[in-house]
């Protein structure tokens, strides 16, 4: 049985189920996917991200958080690329790791997708909620606050306490809406992306542009007041300062929190299915969305900090709150619009990827296929999984806070990268000869720095994220165990050869 659970999935026999069954439409170009890519990356890392993590974590130097966070992903973007050019069909790193690591593999990874997705997903609505209420009260209008944010959520002391409210309204109502138009169809999906992508990507450069008028070069010192370093081992601070409860601070501390900022490129690789031409296409979404961003990125955050003291920074709103605080109050209400924009687009693509992750593992038997592989008839979508998804999503939204969601994420996004950097030089030893239209270069280099910066970005999180990834995999492997492995489809191919 021991052998079973690393058994691989054939190249060849992912190819051939790419060109036959219930597919997805390709009708996604390179401007679609990288346009998703951006979509999903420039959103919650420069809206939402960059006031909690200056504030807690880095200071001014985030900027060299941001530069650390990019080098990291560029490591596992190239990794990604090759995979996606090879093997062009839903699933992501899951299939991946299936087609090199064997089965079980396959599953801790795709179980870990699954978090990621959906804890993104909670977080990016969280982000959006605030910052649309934040644009509302321009117009003097305020919801009640019972309805403005999730239960409970940490202190200045850094401990859970209760915050009064009962949910987030309206992280559930733009949570429902994104499922609607994800249900409809992937290319309106897209086209609605493309829109909301010009509009923040404007707004971006706006910031960059007239923020820098505003730049108080004083503001930048002490420009590392938390450290250079933040790197921790279970819980263990090795390098940096801690805070109140024990937790790394500093660059890299930064870098590990920022991180959910950049997981847009590894959404791209979900919709490879759905690429017209996924072999030269998938591979120049995947780096010129990431290259575009990680520059946006360093920008911004050079230019918020240079306006404002990095401790003044607004958690919830710090890019519109910045510019209030300046003297700027017409610029809040661009800067809302646009943040709102940005938002929901990352939202709509963090959702799109979810389902397809299902629709891959139910494909494969190691979940229900009559659920999760099922295809709307008219629309061409995974509509039963969008639908789950957009459930669980907005339950979290609407009672988890903001910090717990974007840690959470980030220690499951980077476990992904590592296996797909560890599975890329496994695949060029087992299947030496396949048609690799993009090849990472400098294997196994490029794959070990990817899997070393990761880590290192992984030791720097908070220990109970350790421990929530830990209980989330085990009830995984008791998913497996009971359910996944006796109904893969490679189990049934090895009882029909038996019988």
């Amino acid at each position: 049985m021991r052998k079973h659970l690393f058994e691989t999935k054939p190249l060849s026999l992912l190819l051939e189920e790419m060109r036959s069954g219930d597919r997805l439409h390709r009708v996604l170009g390179r401007w679609h996917l990288t346009s998703l890519g951006v979509g999903a990356i420039i959103g919650t890392g420069i809206f939402v991200l960059t006031g909690v993590a200056a504030h807690d974590k880095a200071g001014p130097a985030l900027t060299l958080s941001f530069a650390v966070a990019g080098v990291a992903c560029i490591f596992a973007a190239l990794c990604y690329a090759e995979f996606a050019s090879m093997v062009p069909i839903a699933g992501s790193a899951y299939t991946y790791a299936y087609a090199t690591l064997g089965e079980l593999f396959a599953w801790i990874i795709g179980w870990d997708l699954i978090l990621e997705y959906t804890v993104a997903s909670s977080a990016v609505a969280h982000g959006w909620s605030h910052y649309f209420q934040d644009f509302l009260s321009v117009f003097g209008v305020h919801l009640p606050a019972i309805l403005t944010n999730a239960p409970f959520d940490f202190n200045s002391a850094g401990h859970l306490a209760l915050t009064g409210t009962w949910f987030d309204f309206p992280a559930i109502a733009v949570t429902a809406l994104i499922a609607s138009i994800l249900v409809i169809g992937v290319k309106e999906s897209a086209n609605f992306n493309n829109a909301m992508v010009a509009v923040k990507v404007s707004i971006v450069l706006f910031v960059i542009a007239v923020g820098a008028f505003y730049v108080k070069p004083a503001n930048w010192h002490p420009f590392a007041p938390f450290g250079y370093t933040g790197v921790s081992f279970f819980g263990h601070t090795l390098m940096g300062q801690t805070g109140p409860n024990g937790e790394p601070l500093g660059v890299f501390a930064g870098a590990a929190m920022i991180f959910f900022a950049y997981i847009g490129f590894d959404s791209i690789s979900t919709q490879a299915e759905e690429a017209i031409n996924p072999q030269k296409d998938m591979p120049v979404g995947i780096i010129a969305s990431l290259i575009i961003c990680t520059v946006l990125y360093i920008l911004v955050t050079a230019v918020l900090t240079g306006m404002v003291p990095y401790n003044h920074l607004n958690i919830d709103s710090p890019v519109s709150d910045a510019f209030r605080q300046v003297g700027l109050p017409w610029a809040q209400l661009l800067i809302s619009l646009g943040a709102i924009a940005g938002i929901t687009s990352v939202l709509l693509v963090m959702m799109l990827s979810q389902p397809r992750v299902f629709l891959a593992m139910a494909r494969d038997g190691l979940l229900p296929p009559k659920f999760f592989a099922a295809i709307h008839p008219r629309y061409r979508t995974p509509y039963k999984s969008t639908i789950l998804t957009g459930i669980v999503v907005a339950s979290m939204a609407a009672l988890v806070p903001l910090r717990i969601l974007a840690e959470l994420v980030n220690i499951g996004t980077l476990l992904a990268f590592v296996i797909v950097c560890a599975a890329v030089p496994v695949m060029r030893r087992t299947n030496p000869d396949a048609d690799r239209p993009f090849r990472c270069p400098m294997v196994p280099l490029v794959p070990f720095l990817g899997i070393a910066s990761c880590l290192l970005l992984m030791f720097s999180l908070p220990a109970e994220n350790w421990w929530r990834l830990i209980v989330w995999l085990a009830v995984g492997l008791v998913i497996y165990f009971t359910y996944g492995r006796r109904h893969s489809v490679l189990a049934r191919r090895r009882a029909a050869a038996r019988g």
